[in-house]
């Protein structure tokens, strides 16, 4: 192991320590961690070492917001100070930490920071991905449970937006949390990823994921209101997926 491996797994090591949050943990890091690799692979002069360490920390204060019943914590701005001072005591440049800490605070996709590197834009495109799917479902779910969410809910999105969401506007913060649903959130926010995201592949996985999400939403409701009828998934082509919008 190299000395940047080192630092790598020691980073690792601390993030795993500091999150508990059953959508949030070690997992979801490493996901969007694989992502952020995978992704890069398409894009020209990235620096590696910088996209590494910032996908392993870029949720090392999710924790920390969701313990704030004020609602005035930002995960990203406080995760980009913690990310500060891990990275000094473990000897990064003051140039890199900069650049990680940029990557961190526009990672996230309600708080109208742009990210302004390619590795930020990777990282922001990545964390994105692990929200739609298959997976994006399952974590859907377990922050339902955890919060407690319905399970499904009909309410007028423009209703809900309007009476629920911070401003009125589709990225406000929730205000009551029992009133929200996954397929709520998949309404508000989840169909305007493929929009925001910087990267032609990460856009071309994302508008697949969504289509996947939408079937499965219309054969829950389905099945809420005791219909017996299923849509089927299949695979698209790339024509199809060029013409898909969201």
């Amino acid at each position: 192991m190299n000395y940047m491996e080192e630092k790598l797994q020691r980073i690792k090591d601390i993030v795993e320590e500091e999150l508990s949050c059953s959508a949030h943990n070690i997992e979801h890091v490493m996901r969007v961690y694989n992502l952020c690799l995978s992704l890069a692979k398409d894009e020209p002069k990235i620096d590696l070492f910088i996209l590494k360490t910032s996908a392993l920390l870029h949720d090392i204060a999710r924790v920390k917001e969701d313990e704030d019943d004020t609602g005035m914590t930002d995960h990203a701005v406080l995760g980009a100070e913690m990310a500060g001072k891990i990275l000094t005591n473990l000897g990064y440049t003051s140039e890199q930490i900069v650049k990680i800490k940029h990557c961190i605070i526009t990672h996230r996709f309600r708080s109208g920071r742009e990210p302004q590197t390619s590795e930020a834009k990777i990282l922001f495109d990545a964390d994105k991905l692990d929200v739609l799917g298959a997976i994006g479902i399952a974590r859907l779910f377990m922050i339902a449970g955890q919060y407690g969410e319905k399970i499904y809910s009909d309410v007028p999105i423009e209703e809900y937006i309007r009476e629920n969401l911070v401003c009125g506007k589709p990225d406000g913060r929730i205000k009551d949390i029992s009133k929200h649903a996954p397929n709520i959130e998949f309404e508000t926010k989840f169909k305007r990823i493929p929009g925001r995201l910087f990267t032609k592949r990460a856009r071309e996985i994302a508008v697949i994921k969504l289509e996947y999400m939408k079937e499965f939403y219309e054969n829950l409701r389905r099945e809420i209101k005791g219909e017996l009828i299923w849509m089927r998934s299949r695979t698209f082509s790339r024509s199809e997926i060029n013409k898909m919008k969201y």
